[in-house]
């Protein structure tokens, strides 16, 4: 199974940051801040996700923005040893 971001799946769905905030009826710059670390979202927010951005949540990669990127770090860094 594919795992994305968040913001991925927002961006996956055509909708900007602005736009998405209003459907879900949270300020945007909230939808920012759950974008950055998705680990605590509300249930209110959680249910919505397969509605508005047509993704099974079970494809989100629910923790931070941080550690997302600290792990496709270590991919790239084991993935360059074994073409070499």
């Amino acid at each position: 199974m594919i795992k994305i971001t968040l913001r991925a799946a927002r961006v996956n769905a055509g909708l900007k940051l602005t736009e998405a905030a209003k459907l879900f009826g949270i300020n945007k710059d909230t939808l920012s801040k759950y974008e950055k670390d998705s680990s605590n979202v509300p249930r209110s927010f959680f249910i919505n996700i397969e509605k508005f951005y047509k993704i099974p949540v079970e494809n989100i990669f629910w923790t931070s923005i941080r550690f997302f990127s600290e792990i496709k770090n270590c991919i790239k860094e084991e993935f360059s040893k074994e073409v070499n």
